[in-house]
């Protein structure tokens, strides 16, 4: 047992760190909470440094099988990490400007991130649940931490209710495949679903219910209600975090419950996830058009992305998971640059969270302009971003499976989403600008979003090499 707490250190690290920086900002200063964002991104720097020291060659388990080693693992954890470290330091930006800045913002931020490390290396069904519930409860309290915002306060409450009817549905799903194989490990339950000749009526019944908890933290169609009401009612902050690390969380337990957990049943769960990935590209494609708030119009666009991403899951193919694999990482980059987008066209006591706040912003900030065409070419697939490397991966993997309709599908969605996004770059470069209030930010952030910007350009000109690392993720 001693030697197998090699493979927690990340875990136990960013644990014991996070308690000393709430014990610290406890006592801290209540006027400067510089000190509790520093100590919380160099935190994130020392577990990103351990999982690269500790990057396993090949699957390890610990803790009784209740959590495994792995190159995805460790793959994921370290995005999950340097995205968080970005969101961090965009966030701290917004609540300075909205003097809103709480060390609590920091430290449930931190405790989310080890409840998706958790989540990530999970193998079995408790460990699961565990690592969701830490991830959910420390997202509950984020969302409802401006109290004098009454949109705030009723978001948290959505999400609060759905996340508890989804977490019941996944924890009833999990209760009824511990009944039927009598394994709590991911191993052993694919052992004895292997062993069955066919699929029961209640190992079919936990599957679905397992399912329906996977497609609300995706927030895939139907159980996307929450989605557009929490990123609207949100500080914008907030939905910088959830857009994005939580998702490539979400990602790992649907490859872990899945393809770890239930490889034997794909006939019958490739099924359930292409009906949701329709639905999710055309309820999240054609409902964005409309909208004139683009932190719902967002909103809408991460549930069509999430039914590209459902697609590589989908496929039931080793590259199929790669190719899913690098969307989620694609698509929490460009979501994490559209919010930061959005903070930087704020101020003091105004949200930038329409689309007529975009007005004439050529005009304003050429640069940023460019930045946020950047970002809404590489969400609507075109290349040569990486958005459009995203698409081509998960549509190429469900060509191979022989599912042609289902990429015809997908590609005719894609086209109607890019009218949402172009609409946004119209605005900005041919509409005139209601304001011509100068861009109030700092340098730091005017840098660290150009860089998330042209990563996105970058890394369409060079698609292999982060395809090649998502592919040797699960080549081990």
């Amino acid at each position: 047992m001693t030697a197998e707490l090699i493979y927690v250190i990340p875990e136990i690290a960013l644990l014991t760190l996070a308690s000393i920086i709430l014990v610290v900002d406890t006592f801290g200063s209540p006027d400067d909470r510089s000190f509790t964002v520093t100590l919380s991104q160099s935190s994130l720097l020392v577990v990103i440094g351990l999982l690269i020291y500790l990057m396993p060659d090949s699957t390890n388990y610990a803790l009784g099988m209740s959590f495994v080693s792995d190159q995805m693992g460790a793959y994921l954890k370290i995005f999950i990490c340097i995205f968080t470290l970005v969101v961090f330091f965009y966030s701290f930006e917004y609540l300075k400007e909205h003097e809103l800045v709480k060390g609590e913002y920091f430290v449930l931020g931190l405790f989310a991130v080890l409840g998706m490390m958790v989540m990530v290396s999970a193998y079995s069904l408790l460990t699961i649940y565990l690592g969701l519930e830490l991830l959910s409860l420390s997202l509950y309290a984020m969302v409802a931490m401006n109290r004098d915002s009454q949109q705030s306060a009723e978001a948290a409450m959505k999400y609060f209710v759905l996340g508890a009817l989804a977490s019941g549905m996944l924890l009833y799903g999990i209760s009824m495949l511990y009944g039927i194989s009598g394994a709590i490990d991911l191993g052993s339950l694919s052992a004895y679903i292997a062993q069955q000749e066919n699929t029961g009526l209640l190992l079919a019944f936990g599957l679905v219910f397992v399912v329906v908890g996977i497609a609300f933290k995706l927030g895939a169609v139907p159980f996307h209600m929450w989605v557009p009401d929490v990123y609207q009612g949100s500080p914008t902050s907030v939905t910088l975090f959830i857009s994005s690390a939580p998702k490539i969380a979400a990602f790992a337990m649907a490859i872990r419950l899945l393809v770890d957990g239930m490889a034997g049943l794909v006939n019958d769960w490739q099924g359930m996830l292409m009906i949701l990935s329709v639905l999710s590209m055309a309820a999240g494609n054609i409902i964005a058009i409309s909208q004139t708030n683009i932190k719902r119009m967002l909103a809408y666009s991460t549930i069509a992305h999430i039914g590209f991403l459902l697609l590589g899951i989908a496929s039931g193919s080793y590259s199929g998971y790669a190719g899913s694999m690098f969307y989620v990482i694609c698509y929490a980059l460009m979501s994490m640059g559209a919010f930061g987008m959005i903070i930087l066209l704020g101020r003091k006591g105004y949200e930038a969270d329409t689309l007529d706040d975009f007005k004439g912003l050529a005009t304003r900030s050429p640069w940023f302009a460019f930045m946020m065409l950047i970002l809404m070419f590489s969400m609507a697939g075109v290349p040569p971003l990486v958005g459009f490397w995203a698409k081509w991966f998960v549509i190429k993997e469900v060509v191979a499976m022989g599912h042609i309709w289902l990429a015809a599908v997908a590609v005719l969605f894609s086209v109607i989403g890019a009218y949402y996004y172009l609409r946004l770059v119209k605005l900005m470069y041919f509409d005139k600008p209601d304001q011509m209030t100068a861009l109030k930010a700092s340098k730091g952030m005017r840098f660290v979003l150009s860089i998330n910007g042209l990563a996105l350009l970058i890394l369409g000109f060079i698609p292999g090499a982060l395809m090649t690392l998502c592919l040797s993720a699960f080549s081990v």
